[in-house]
């Protein structure tokens, strides 16, 4: 790069300012490529001049100091303006559109489902003829859990990419999937896959030539002849499976060198800071971006970025590197939005937003993994306070991104919110946390839950909670038993904690069969491939004798899918529940109700949810805090108005009820 000066430095401040040795190197990528930068491609050539600074900056901050970083930097530009050269024309303007709309991932007409293709239909080929199901749910938005290859018995789900290109002939073809995608959109629907950013299979081509001894992408991963460094490393790292995949490195004999896998043995830690792996997955992700994905889900972003002495998990660097990722994103293939799967602390988590300059210029979406599990306690304990003293976090989240809200997904579910929160409450926090899992795993006396504790701790006892949302519900139990109260109880909490997601602002995201009531499966004991993991429980391979039976009044599967089909439709119908940075916490005037107000110019709508085994009484005060007071509350859900009454009177709320109280 003739007269650029690659080790630039300067403030956040300065990343955002013109480089004009910057716009000289753009101009002659740009030349070699045949961009019309007047015409057809000026709106792509105003993208690259306004980011392509912050885009140097960023790369710098990682690469400066790198060898390779300097000649590297030109094959990074041109990666993106090939992307751009690939995009189709109908890509284009549909990432136009997009811009046009401004945050189109905010809306309330989105709603979505997370599956496993072949558990749910059993490959590509079939899940065309599926989207009338989806249809007529309300949804229009996919989660097609991993379809790329990976091995047999070493896949973790998906999760140990071989080919990063290729789906895995489990599925189907590459063929098929881009026919849904085709098919998905003219269906006004949206796709989000997985990038496997932090690891890939020991069977990925990379590894191969690795394990032969090729320097070059032995540098791709973090390897070491002794157990000097690794040492080091694992002064510092927790263990993530300790029970199945204990340690963070795993010696491969083919090279002899310890490589560092902190999933699974099998799964390969990427070297960030090579900048060759950095520009060569930037590739992989313009890859997806290229077949019409919408959203791009960047499974583990906290642990893309290693270093000695840290738990290396959510490090600083790790932040630059999606910051990166983003610019560069927003140049190529501005119409497909980033979700940074960090399941982390609640303050961790506000960072994948972006932070400083960098605010909503990181990821767009994240989990709000810390509200999933503060539902699940309040279930558990009927008591709201847990919850409560969680949300000032929570609500640190920036206009312009956005949650994927949901009450079940196919991983385990982790109680990750802060010991303060819980203490704040009035609560031991190991003994609340000890109670929590003993009710979900139904040891707590009186429990009607059923799952299973996963990936314990046996020097801390930490653990997590499998199991399906109608099992954790009490459904599994109620149906053992025969006890038809116990169902129609346990098809409550299920509609009540969906209803509590749905409306609190995000996408709401449904977890496969959760629609119809499906209780644990324990097949998954039967396979040798995933017996080891109890999370499998909660994956159910679908029956569509029981799917079908969602057109049968008066069965578990209608009622449930009914429910969940209504509750999907009002929210399309009420733009107040669209994501404007417009959530207000109610005063806790019943510690056993959770409410929350959302707003929209003069449009209010109160959702209240009782979370208690007995009828709440809920003081009309609680309508009263914010703004002038309606006269009349018309309940969506119930289809019931209610008149405002003295702050001595109150709103009746039965067991397991809630309400959506739209002000009239």
């Amino acid at each position: 790069m003739p007269g650029l000066p690659l080790f630039w430095r300067g403030n956040e401040g300065e990343a955002i300012m013109y480089n004009p040795q910057i716009h000289k190197l753009i101009n002659a990528c740009l030349q070699k490529k045949d961009i019309d930068i007047a015409g057809k491609d000026n709106l792509f050539y105003t993208r690259m001049v306004a980011n392509t600074t912050a885009i140097y900056y960023l790369y710098n901050q990682l690469y400066q100091h790198h060898p390779h970083g300097k000649p590297l930097f030109i094959v990074l530009i041109d990666t993106i303006i090939d992307a751009y050269i690939k995009r189709t024309t109908a890509q284009k303007e549909l990432d136009n559109d997009k811009e046009i709309q401004g945050n189109w991932f905010l809306s309330n007409d989105i709603a979505g489902m997370s599956l496993y293709v072949d558990r749910f239909c059993g490959d590509l080929k079939s899940m065309p003829e599926k989207l009338a199901y989806f249809k007529k749910l309300g949804v229009n938005f996919l989660h097609l859990m991993p379809v790329m290859q990976s091995p047999e018995g070493e896949s973790d789900g998906g999760y140990a990419v071989s080919d990063f290109r290729k789906v895995d002939e489990r599925f189907g073809t590459m063929a098929d999937l881009k026919k849904l995608q085709q098919q998905m959109k003219k269906e006004k629907m949206y796709l989000m896959i997985d990038i496997v950013l932090n690891h890939t299979s020991h069977y990925h081509e990379w590894a191969k030539k690795a394990k032969a001894g090729d320097k070059k992408y032995q540098d791709y991963f973090y390897m070491f002849p002794d157990r000097n460094l690794p040492d080091q490393y694992d002064a510092a790292m927790p263990e993530i499976f300790p029970e199945s995949s204990p340690g963070n490195f795993t010696w491969n004999e083919e090279c002899r060198q310890w490589v560092m896998t902190v999933f699974h043995s099998y799964q390969w830690d990427l070297n960030y800071t090579n900048p060759a792996v950095f520009v060569d997955m930037l590739d992989n992700i313009f890859f997806y971006a290229n077949l019409g994905v919408d959203i791009l889900r960047i499974d583990a972003p906290a642990f893309v970025w290693k270093q000695v002495g840290t738990t290396c998990q959510n490090l600083p660097l790790a932040h630059t590197l999606l910051r990166l990722i983003k610019q560069c994103v927003q140049v190529a293939t501005p119409g497909m939005a980033l979700l940074g799967e960090a399941i982390v602390a609640p303050k961790e988590i506000m960072k994948y937003f972006g932070t400083g300059l960098y605010t909503s210029r990181e990821c767009d979406f994240a989990y709000n993994a810390t509200h999933m599990a503060l539902q699940w306690d309040v279930l558990a304990t009927g008591d709201t306070k847990v919850m409560l003293a969680a949300q000032h976090e929570i609500l640190q989240k920036p206009f312009g991104t956005t949650w994927i809200t949901y009450t079940r997904c196919h991983d385990d579910i982790g109680l990750g919110y802060d010991d303060y929160m819980i203490q704040h409450a009035g609560y031991n926090p190991y003994h609340h946390r000890k109670f929590i899992k003993d009710y979900y795993s139904g040891v707590a006396e009186g429990s009607p839950a059923i799952g299973a504790l996963f990936s314990v701790n046996p020097k801390t006892q930490d653990a997590r909670i499998s199991g399906s949302l109608a099992s954790l519900c009490g459904l599994e139990k109620a149906l053992n038993e025969n006890n038809t109260p116990a169902i129609e109880l346990s098809i409550k909490k299920i509609l009540l904690m969906q209803a509590h997601s749905f409306f609190i602002g995000g996408v709401p995201m449904l977890f496969y069969g959760d629609e119809c009531g499906y209780t644990n499966d324990y097949s998954y004991l039967q396979d040798p491939g995933k017996s080891y993991d109890n999370r499998w429980m909660h994956r159910p391979i679908i029956s569509w004798d029981k799917n079908n039976r969602i057109d049968e009044a008066g069965t578990i599967e209608a009622t449930i899918f009914s429910g969940t089909q209504k509750l999907i439709a009002l929210r399309k119908q009420l733009p107040m529940v669209a994501d404007h940075k417009n959530l207000t916490w109610l005063s806790p005037f019943n510690v056993h109700v959770a409410g929350y107000l959302r707003t929209l110019d003069d449009a209010k709508l109160y959702c209240v949810f009782n979370f208690g085994k007995e009828t709440a009484y809920l003081s009309y005060a609680a309508f009263k805090q914010h703004g002038p007071t309606a006269h009349e509350l018309y309940d969506h859900w119930n289809d019931k108005t209610y008149t405002v009454g003295f702050d001595n009177e109150h709103l009746i709320l039965e067991p397991y009820g809630f309400c959506l109280l739209e002000q009239r």
